[in-house]
């Protein structure tokens, strides 16, 4: 169309519109998740400069949503099902802003990570990796995304186990009884209810991580659902 001029160009556009890449907007998407899940874990090993890491993504990843519903918004023809494009694009979304949020959670509550965070963080975070796989292979060979899509969710079940086994070793009264028992830094009425404090804040911490979980489940059924519709 070298020889064509502005006015036919124009014209052929409107009759032929170009379809967004929307592909490489989930990408995109999916890569700065895949950061922010890597900085949870080496927040929850100990690297607390990880925190403004994470917040960060979480900026660029709204810069990123925002960018890909304009697009969609303003787009005549997507190469999928516009409302599978939605849904991709919040569902990833939300796993950006739980890892943030458990940030925010820790800070509030004065909780330091633990082992149990440490694994619930880690199994979200190759969960998410398998998540950007599947994604980025839905523009070139989605059939072979179905098996990431199956492992998504299957990391989901992986981090109830290790929510249920976080939970059991909450509970175990011995526990804090022998730790009240050897601490005499407060009166005892204080120390009980620093304690009971303690199970309720880690408590919610874990149920955090566990609900993140959840979305990243959700995100892969989402993948699933396209994997359907496009192969």
């Amino acid at each position: 169309m070298s020889g064509s001029s502005p006015m036919a160009a124009k014209l052929l556009a409107n009759v032929y519109p170009r379809i967004p890449d929307f592909y490489s907007l989930i990408n995109e998407q999916c890569s700065v998740v895949s950061q922010a899940m890597e900085a949870l874990v080496e927040f929850m090993s100990g690297d607390a400069s990880k925190a403004d890491c994470i917040a960060e993504f979480e900026k660029k990843g709204d810069e990123i949503k925002n960018r890909s519903m304009y697009v969609l918004n303003k787009s005549f023809a997507t190469p999928m099902d516009r409302e599978d494009i939605y849904r991709a694009i919040t569902a990833i979304d939300t796993i950006l802003h739980y890892a943030y949020t458990t940030i925010q959670e820790m800070r509030y509550f004065e909780l330091a990570p633990d082992q149990f965070a440490i694994d619930m963080a880690r199994i979200l975070s190759e969960g998410v990796d398998v998540l950007k796989l599947g994604f980025a292979k839905l523009g070139t060979n989605p059939a072979l995304a179905q098996d990431d899509a199956l492992a998504v969710r299957k990391s989901e079940r992986n981090v109830e186990r290790a929510y249920r086994k976080a939970l059991v070793a909450l509970f175990q009264v011995e526990h804090h009884v022998y730790h009240i028992q050897q601490s005499k830094e407060a009166s005892l009425e204080f120390r009980v209810m620093g304690r009971v404090a303690e199970i309720f804040k880690r408590r919610e911490l874990y149920r955090h991580l566990s609900n993140a979980g959840d979305q990243v489940a959700k995100a892969g059924t989402i993948l699933h659902d396209i994997v359907v519709q496009v192969s």
